[in-house]
């Protein structure tokens, strides 16, 4: 056991989510993740230490509570959930989409927030104290097309942390959404040369379309997101609560994904 500030990030073993855990721990945080990623995990273990990652689908629910009990038994605490986990999902019109797509996006990106909340809430109702952050995205306040799914989960995001921040607050239990807009790295890339690939035209044209939905013109970081993580997990978030906050550069439109 460890009076150690504790947080818990789903798929913190790479990209946002680790670069919010080394955040994290250089603030004094014991920084725990479930991660689906066998070969992440084990990296994960080898900078955080033993016991601080265990590989997980945070989509299946059975998965996550035996996860969870294994985590819990080497802390007595946790004060901040990130509900980061989260898949694309298909990129189809929504007559297209198949079923199994939807339901694993669906899964993966809502469901996984409401498997690991509900047992995060105990341990924090036990303290009067936490920070619940729940991983949206521009798409969850414009819409974006093709990207039903995804969407429907982000928005769901913003709609669960209004939510459980009324529910939550009388225990000072805290809940905001955050919504990144593309958020520059390897990950966009990948979409931004398949987009590039589809379309037949030049990677950079599409760079240049998915950075002006942006009023900075400019991709957003991870270590953007990780430092609005620190700092709503530290004096000055102390009254923030219930909001959805953007770390986007103002987006202006995602329409623009359906441009030739």
């Amino acid at each position: 056991m460890t009076d150690q500030p504790t947080a818990v990030i789903s798929a913190g073993a790479s990209g946002i989510g680790l670069v919010c855990a080394r955040a994290l721990s250089r603030e004094g945080y014991r920084v725990l993740t479930l991660d689906i990623d066998a070969h992440a995990v084990a990296a994960y273990e080898s900078e955080f230490g033993n016991g601080t990652a265990l590989l997980c689908d945070v989509s299946d629910a059975a998965q996550v509570e035996a996860a969870w009990s294994k985590l819990m038994a080497s802390s007595n605490r946790v004060d901040l959930l990130m509900n980061n986990a989260g898949i694309a999902g298909p990129q189809q019109p929504v007559e297209e989409i198949a079923v199994e797509a939807w339901q694993q996006t669906i899964n993966t990106d809502l469901g996984s927030m409401f498997f690991l909340t509900r047992l995060a809430i105990p341990a924090m109702k036990s303290r009067r104290s936490g920070l619940i952050l729940n991983m949206s995205s521009s798409a969850g306040r414009y819409g974006c097309p093709n990207r039903s799914p995804y969407v429907a989960a982000k928005w769901a995001a913003i709609g669960l942390a209004q939510t459980w921040a009324m529910e939550l607050g009388p225990w000072n239990i805290r809940v905001n959404a955050l919504c990144p807009g593309s958020v520059g790295g390897e990950r966009i890339e990948r979409v931004i040369h398949k987009d590039a690939e589809e379309r037949g035209v030049d990677p950079d044209a599409i760079r240049t379309i998915y950075q002006r939905q942006s009023s900075l013109r400019a991709f957003a970081s991870a270590e953007d997101i990780a430092a609005m993580v620190c700092f709503l997990a530290g004096p000055g978030g102390r009254m923030i609560s219930g909001q959805t906050i953007g770390i986007d550069g103002h987006t202006e439109s995602l329409a623009n994904w359906l441009d030739d």
